[in-house]
């Protein structure tokens, strides 16, 4: 009986238009196989200069050693550590969404899982890169690889934070890897029966492994969504935790502390919900898939920023309200004098933190903000600048002045090849976005199509029209059996 149907009806339509398979298909295959647009090409040629400005810099800092940043006898760890932490944090969004919500069946997440898990998978390659740069002597990088050597004395400290991010983040990155891939297996194939041009038909076959649409094939990749989304669960709340490790093991003022784990991961979720923002807006538009990522996509993503972004809020005050009820001097130097003080050299970047993580965000209680586009682009940027600075504030401001005065730096600005690292990384992960948009469908073909029946505009007024008419003959049927 339709009146037990498993979808709330008042949810808005996830389809917008009137959709039905065929037209789907060709909806989501058009931006593939038509030719790149204007703004394709303006976009692309900008990410390539910005990933050439990358490659210069990583060059120079190769070349004449890590002297070329403008790291000082405090601020060992600066720009570079703090991009690191952005963008695993910018990763973890993906993974959420396509895992967690697939584990509970929330079916709005269709219509961005798939850029949503290219997006993890090149944030991560973006991040992976500023640890093993920050080495210096990049040739030594092996060493930190666990395996037992006979080169000497020197074995991996097992103890190392360090050493868990470079498990975690390998783990996270192939499961991630996989999990996108696997579900691009469907669309694939679609491609490939579609292709007109014979290179279209062998790069689409080859890509596909030869996948028919048979029932065994559709079996075996339902099981394997579930494992993957099964590990993929823990990765999402173990890697930004082990990242909050390399920070909360130690014993400087503003670091060690215990709730840097949770706050940590509510963090990452809020960038990287953010970051998805971004993407969608642009794509949306810039490939026409309105009636795909509806504006239901938008307002849901936007709670999740606004619920992130409070649980964000209240570990800075317990932050400050742990650093005043120890009445431990180190720990209320750190916060009150350097991050709360705005006459100290650090202290605008606090109040920048606060201002773009805490308070924008809460302008998503109202419904009108969440379902405005301008406004969602504007505020996904704000929120990641604002998590730029979290970083920026958790690592600079807690080691550019320590125990002693005498070893105070001089203010810390970045130097233009640190710029330039951080710049090249936007470069790859754009360059890298339109690519995959250009060759890969950025929305799940097959899960649209599975979702179709249940949040179709057209099949959702349909379905009104059968429920209202099943409740009014449930409603006569009770009339007559109380007469």
């Amino acid at each position: 009986m339709s009146l037990l149907r498993y979808e709330s009806q008042v949810r808005p339509a996830l389809v917008e238009g009137d959709k039905d398979y065929h037209q789907v298909t060709e909806d989501i295959c058009r931006p593939v196989e038509a030719k790149p647009s204007k703004l394709w090409w303006i976009g692309f040629l900008i990410s390539v200069g910005l990933l050439i400005f990358g490659i210069i810099s990583v060059i120079m800092e190769i070349m004449y050693g890590v002297g070329q940043w403008n790291l000082n006898k405090t601020i060992g760890w600066g720009w570079d550590i703090t991009n690191f932490v952005w963008w695993v944090g910018i990763g973890h969004a993906g993974t959420l969404i396509s895992a967690i919500l697939l584990l509970f069946r929330q079916g709005w997440r269709t219509g961005v899982n798939r850029a949503a898990e290219a997006m993890t998978i090149f944030a991560v390659m973006c991040a992976g890169q500023f640890p093993i740069w920050h080495m210096g002597r990049v040739w030594d990088a092996f060493f930190v690889l666990p395996y037992p050597n006979t080169r000497g004395p020197l074995w991996v400290n097992f103890n190392s934070p360090l050493l868990w991010d470079v498990f975690a983040i390998s783990t996270y990155f192939t499961v991630s890897l996989l999990f996108w891939y696997s579900g691009l297996l469907p669309d694939l194939a679609t491609l490939r029966d579609r292709a007109k041009k014979k290179w279209r038909k062998m790069f689409y076959g080859v890509a596909s492994f030869g996948w028919t649409g048979s029932t065994k094939h559709w079996q075996r990749h339902e099981a394997l969504s579930l494992v993957l989304a099964g590990l993929a669960t823990p990765l999402v709340l173990s890697v930004h935790t082990i990242v909050s490790f390399d920070f909360a093991t130690s014993v400087v003022p503003g670091w060690h502390t215990t709730i840097f784990p949770p706050y940590f991961v509510a963090g990452a979720v809020f960038s990287g919900f953010a970051m998805v923002q971004t993407l969608l807006v642009i794509t949306r538009k810039v490939l026409g898939l309105e009636e795909y990522i509806t504006i239901e996509h938008i307002n849901v993503m936007n709670k999740v920023i606004v619920l992130t972004g409070s649980i964000v809020g209240i570990a800075y005050l317990t932050e400050l309200f742990m650093a005043w009820y120890s009445a431990q001097p180190y720990e209320n130097f750190a916060f009150f004098e350097n991050r709360l003080n705005l006459n100290s050299p650090y202290g605008w970047s606090y109040f920048i933190m606060m201002g773009c993580n805490v308070l924008s965000p809460q302008i998503f209680w109202f419904k009108k903000m969440r379902t405005n586009l301008t406004v969602t682009f504007f505020m996904s940027i704000l929120v990641n600048v604002g998590m730029w600075f979290e970083r920026f504030v958790i690592i600079v401001t807690s080691v550019y002045r320590d125990y002693l005065p005498s070893s105070w730096s001089t203010y810390y600005t970045p130097s233009i090849w640190e710029v330039g690292f951080y710049m090249g990384t936007f470069g790859l992960f754009f360059t890298c976005y339109f690519l995959f948009s250009k060759f890969f469908p950025v929305i799940a073909l097959a899960e649209i199509k599975h979702i179709l029946k249940r949040s179709g505009e057209n099949y959702k007024e349909k379905m009104d029209v059968i429920d209202k008419e099943s409740v009014d003959q449930f409603a006569e049927e009770q009339l007559h059996d109380h007469h």
